[in-house]
């Protein structure tokens, strides 16, 4: 059974390990230029130097130059992440979907169940060869990401929390890629055709991975909120990589004037015209900037709690799909 399975899917195989082949062909060429041009503009010694708190205002500046020339060259790379990261889609879609519904809509499932290998022995075989291949090639796709991403995210103001660079790098693209594969197996055993069972493998990944993003992650560990003063010192930088959810100002018993804002006004709070500063919005005496944010050192624990959903979606599905499969006619 193990050689027939190989056998089956060594062309497949062969096809992915191409095309994986060519993608390191031209992202290793990028990453290097970005690493030396990272380098060049001294951003090491800037990321160094602004983890520390006590940093002097004119360094900051010189490296937050230093950033901007960087992002300007490189930031047009953030779309072709965007393309990266359907890799996982795609894996499921030509190695889970037809596992079972191209058996089944050829009838090659039954020459196989009459030769003396039962239902289970075949759907363990199969299922458990593809994935240990998809495993194995997750792990290198999730360690090539972050090798590539890191200069993006290090000079991001939101660091590894940004937008599509966490989806990128990380353990979070193995849970991804064995959900889309055990998601594509249960499709094919329930929609026993090849083309429906892609449909739902697609829709049901992207429906799936934007609730987690949207209304999961936020949420996996109590956010942290910081205040500062309308007036006098200023906005505080914070630290860079965390993940600023929401901002608003405030006034002094806790209720929310505006959202998504913030207010710097000159000591002594009163604007060129003699009017308090804020007052067309209706602030109060005491009113404070406040934010809502995760802290950049939480990357990891979030990368893992992530990583798990994913991984026990993807276990899940491929015991139903077990048990589907004894269904089967």
């Amino acid at each position: 059974m193990i050689w027939l399975t190989w056998r089956q899917h060594r062309k497949q195989a062969l096809y992915t390990l191409l095309g994986f082949a060519v993608l390191a062909a031209v992202l290793v060429p990028i990453g290097l230029s970005m690493r030396n041009t990272f380098a060049d503009l001294g951003l090491t010694d800037c990321v160094n130097q602004l983890a520390r708190a006590d940093v002097a205002q004119t360094t900051r500046e010189t490296c937050d130059a230093g950033f901007h020339r960087f992002t300007n060259q490189y930031g047009n790379l953030n779309l072709l992440a965007v393309l990266l990261i359907t890799l996982p889609v795609l894996v499921g879609l030509f190695w889970g979907a037809p596992l079972v519904a191209r058996e089944v809509e050829q009838g090659t499932h039954r020459f196989v169940w009459t030769q003396g290998v039962g239902r289970n022995q075949w759907a363990l075989v199969k299922f458990g060869l593809v994935g240990a291949g998809v495993l194995v090639l997750a792990v290198g796709y999730g360690l090539g990401m972050s090798w590539w991403v890191e200069p993006l995210t290090q000079t991001a103001r939101e660091g590894r929390f940004g937008l599509i660079v966490f989806d990128l790098q990380g353990v979070v693209p193995i849970g991804y890629t064995l959900f889309a594969v055990a998601l594509g197996i249960f499709a094919g055993t329930v929609w026993k055709r090849m083309l429906p069972a892609m449909g739902i493998t697609l829709a049901g990944f992207i429906g799936v991975r934007a609730a987690i993003a949207v209304l999961a992650r936020p949420h996996y560990q109590p956010a942290r909120t910081q205040t500062f003063p309308i007036d006098g010192g200023g906005i505080p930088e914070g630290n860079r990589g965390d993940w600023v959810l929401s901002v608003g100002i405030r006034n002094a018993d806790g209720a929310m004037v505006a959202e998504d804002t913030r207010i710097q006004c000159p000591p002594g709070g009163k604007g060129p015209d003699g009017r308090a500063c804020g007052a067309e919005l209706g602030l109060k005496p005491g009113a404070y900037n406040w934010e809502l944010y995760q802290p950049a050192d939480r990357f990891w624990l979030f990368q893992g709690i992530e990583t798990g959903i994913f991984v026990a979606l993807a276990l899940l599905l491929v015991y139903l799909a077990v048990r589907r499969v004894r269904r089967i006619a």
